[in-house]
């Protein structure tokens, strides 16, 4: 039974792990669900070669939390697989009923820790725990960024790539006049990665642009679903 418990420390370990690293990037910027997909991608190695995969290996901060976690994943992952072979390739409990028994303890563990990482008020609490060790003992510039851009209700970050045949192509701010209907534009990211934080209302929009917005959910959706004309 010893490596069944020695493989149930390391995926509690591997999703603490990777938990604590999630949280770590929320804090250089990036949403909650981008941060924890990075998080698991760059720990198993798996699914780390998004577009936005290659926006947080450009950030030094993201890509030092990055490179740490690709090298303690891949001791992880190596532990997890011998440990697994060991807890089924046991010669001296080899009866069904003894595999079967650790098949269960398993995935009762499994469950258990699924469960305890959906809870909301474990994962708020070892938000701030984590935030203040980072604040405490790194360089890592802390903030809650949820909290500063007043994330609550509908209001979300949104990012937005124009086509060519989009309504918002070749046209200025003034003229979409965004900010009528609640949304703000906060940055531009042109096609040959030129960056415009805080666009001014002359800034032209271009074919291949990708604009991150903040307004209401509803708002938001409906600048995607609207149609190249600019009918509202």
């Amino acid at each position: 039974m010893l490596p069944l418990f020695s493989l149930i420390i390391i995926i509690s370990l591997s999703a603490l792990i990777t938990r604590v690293a999630g949280i770590a990037l929320q804090h250089t910027g990036l949403s909650k669900e981008s941060a924890g997909f990075q998080a698991r991608s760059a720990y198993t190695g798996v699914g780390f070669t998004t577009t936005e995969s290659e926006q947080v290996i450009s950030h030094p901060v993201r890509r030092k939390i990055i490179m740490t976690l690709m090298l303690i994943g891949n001791a992880g992952i190596i532990s997890a697989v011998a440990t697994l072979m060991l807890t089924f390739v046991d010669k001296q409990d080899s009866s069904l009923e003894d595999r079967l028994t650790r098949v269960g303890i398993l995935l009762g563990s499994v469950l258990l820790l699924w469960m305890i990482s959906n809870s909301k008020a474990l994962d708020r609490w070892l938000y701030d725990i984590v935030s203040h060790a980072l604040r405490k003992y790194t360089k890592l510039n802390v903030r809650d960024y949820a909290k500063l851009l007043n994330f609550h209700g509908d209001y979300e970050i949104s990012d937005l790539k124009v086509d060519k045949d989009e309504w918002l192509a070749n046209k200025t701010l003034n003229e979409l006049k965004l900010r009528e209907e609640g949304v703000n534009l906060i940055s531009i990211t042109r096609k040959d990665g030129t960056y415009i934080g805080i666009p001014e209302g002359t800034t032209m929009i271009h074919p291949g642009d990708h604009l991150i917005l903040y307004g209401k959910e509803v708002t938001l959706q409906k600048l995607h679903d609207r149609k190249a004309n600019g009918s509202r």
